[in-house]
């Protein structure tokens, strides 16, 4: 059975990779997965300096799900160079890094530099908030977001970009066909949605930084309607994320246009997930009789005869 799927010029093994925030570095999940076998690795979010995040307690489990408010925690870029990448250099699989900043020169410093590293693909973060704009998301405002893709675009030369598009916009299908018209390879979505919750004893909010995102199986409905909408609305591949625990809730965002998905919370509940579901797909394929994964890839029946199958 072929496995294979192309994200832009990126060829990856299998469709599934890892969501970014969910799976360190890579090496943090060495005893539990071989990076060898995943389509992609997609690390935590890089900027170009540290960052020390939010305090605690930042994590609290919901209902069929989690809120974190990390505050975007990570090494930053010089150190994430010469400490972090080393080490996924040593597999043959995919590396892609997730990237943010606060304004639109970061976003090209970080890109630049990365284009140089060896790495495969780069995942812009553009549910951060632009500080040269007032603080508005680079994801919400289409204006913003088109400008921001192009102008890494024009940065780099042989990594592909693909944007992870924020939730919190009235039409994730027009955020999706921005993003291509500006020259992303690729699109990613969903990010999680805003959530809080409180502890009725202290009074208190859970999470110290009150409000946090929304992530795992409780988001998985939502995630899954837009990947559709952004499948119909684009030619580019679009990644699905969102509650993917097991194998069939992998296919079913295949089957609603995406071309791979990336793992987040499930990598908590079970740090082997990602290989249960590459083998479950697998088994998938086999009791379908269907010998190539593009073929699931838009095959959702039942809807409206103008479906982009994206393939």
């Amino acid at each position: 059975m072929d496995l294979n799927v192309d994200i832009g010029k990126l060829r990856l093994k299998n469709p599934v990779m890892t969501a970014s925030g969910t799976f360190g570095y890579g090496e943090e999940y060495k005893e539990f997965v071989d990076l060898n076998n995943l389509g992609a690795v997609v690390v935590k979010g890089i900027s170009l300096n540290p960052m020390e995040g939010n305090p605690s307690p930042r994590i609290c489990e919901t209902p069929c799900g989690m809120l974190n408010a990390i505050g975007l925690q990570n090494v930053g870029l010089e150190r994430f160079l010469k400490e972090k990448l080393p080490y996924l250099r040593g597999f043959r699989t995919r590396i892609i890094v997730n990237i943010l900043g606060a304004s639109i020169d970061e976003y090209i410093r970080l890109s630049e530099a990365l284009d140089d590293s060896g790495i495969d693909a780069i995942e812009l973060n553009v549910s951060c908030p632009n500080v040269k704009k007032g603080g508005i998301s680079f994801g919400t405002d289409r204006r913003i977001l088109s400008k921001l893709v192009s102008k890494v675009k024009q940065a780099v030369r042989s990594v592909v970009v693909i944007v992870k598009l924020s939730p919190n916009v009235s039409d994730i299908g027009e955020f999706a066909k921005t993003a291509e018209d500006a020259g992303s390879d690729a699109v990613s979505l969903i990010n999680t949605i805003p959530g809080m919750a409180i502890d009725i004893e202290t009074l208190r909010p859970k999470l110290a930084n009150i409000t946090g995102g929304l992530s795992g199986p409780a988001i998985k409905p939502i995630a899954l309607r837009m990947v559709w909408e952004a499948a119909r609305a684009v030619s580019i591949p679009v990644i699905g994320i969102g509650g993917i625990i097991n194998a069939g809730d992998a296919v079913e965002f295949l089957l609603a246009g995406a071309t791979a998905v990336q793992v987040g919370t499930g990598n908590f509940l079970n740090p082997g997930a990602t290989m249960e579901i590459i083998e479950g797909i697998q088994m998938y394929l086999k009791r379908k009789k269907i010998r190539d994964i593009k073929k699931v890839i838009g095959g959702l029946h039942g809807t409206a005869p103008d479906h982009n199958l994206n393939n």
